[in-house]
């Protein structure tokens, strides 16, 4: 699985989910970053900069729904 650098037109797209949409996709990256966790243990990993731009993903989703539930 590839990631794509994510520019400011995805985090865009992001902005136009909803809440519900958005912890859809939270939930699929907080998996996809076990799955990263789990091949870099077990030496399998080929992209160790995917782990942590996983992690930058899951802060921009996780903010973008604080921000929506104050009504930003």
């Amino acid at each position: 699985m590839q990631k794509q650098k994510v520019s400011g037109k995805a985090v865009t797209e992001l902005a136009g989910l909803d809440v519900a949409a958005l912890k859809g996709k939270l939930a699929e990256m907080r998996k996809e970053l076990f799955d990263l966790r789990f091949k870099h243990a077990t030496g399998q990993l080929q992209n160790v900069a995917a782990i942590p731009a996983t992690k930058r993903q899951i802060a921009r989703i996780l903010t973008l729904i604080g921000q929506k539930d104050l009504g930003a």
